[in-house]
């Protein structure tokens, strides 16, 4: 059995590149099961690599050992890779009887470093957890790839369900999340 930890944001129950909770527990999976130092792993006796951040994550597998339908999980994995959450590679391999196909999906969570706060310096680490706690992200903070600052002038006062209210040159907006949506509030 693996021993240690990982980090998780309580807020990824309610993340918006999640449908349900099935998704978010997927999600933690996928971290907690991201290997933290590259190495060479054996799968259905193959010898795969993997990087720092990275997990062998057969589709059809896991769909079945989390009782979704194959095209779901592809979707899912889809999604999180438009959301720049992940990055995806194929090994090869050869095929077992456990497994017909010759190749495996390798999943790379994007950020897992600055996700794990691995080698952050204490002062960087309070900025981070500090950005976090007020919602106030960027592209240096966003470890989550949630809650876009669409201009530098914009300034997030608050969330309203899946949308971000901002505070633009004296004036409320309402913008969205994750897509390109702005509302004036």
């Amino acid at each position: 059995m693996k021993a240690g930890y990982f980090l998780a944001f309580r807020s990824v129950w309610k993340h918006p590149a999640f449908k349900n909770v099935i998704e978010s527990a997927l999600w933690l999976y996928i971290v907690s099961n991201a290997s933290h130092q590259e190495k060479e792993l054996k799968f259905l006796g193959n010898p795969i690599f993997v990087k720092r951040g990275e997990l062998i994550f057969p589709l059809r597998k896991n769909a079945s050992i989390w009782k979704m339908p194959y095209s779901s999980m592809r979707l899912f994995i889809h999604r999180l890779k438009r959301k720049k959450m992940i990055t995806t590679r194929i090994a090869t391999m050869q095929p077992h009887n456990n497994h017909k196909y010759k190749s495996v999906t390798i999943i790379s969570v994007s950020n897992y470093d600055k996700f794990q706060q691995y080698d952050l310096t204490p002062d960087q680490y309070k900025t981070t957890s500090h950005a976090l706690l007020n919602n106030k992200l960027n592209n240096n903070t966003n470890l989550l790839g949630q809650a876009k600052v669409v201009n530098s002038e914009d300034k997030i006062v608050g969330t309203w369900g899946e949308y971000n209210e901002i505070i633009r040159n004296g004036k409320k907006y309402l913008v969205h999340k994750w897509k390109n949506e702005e509302k004036e509030y």
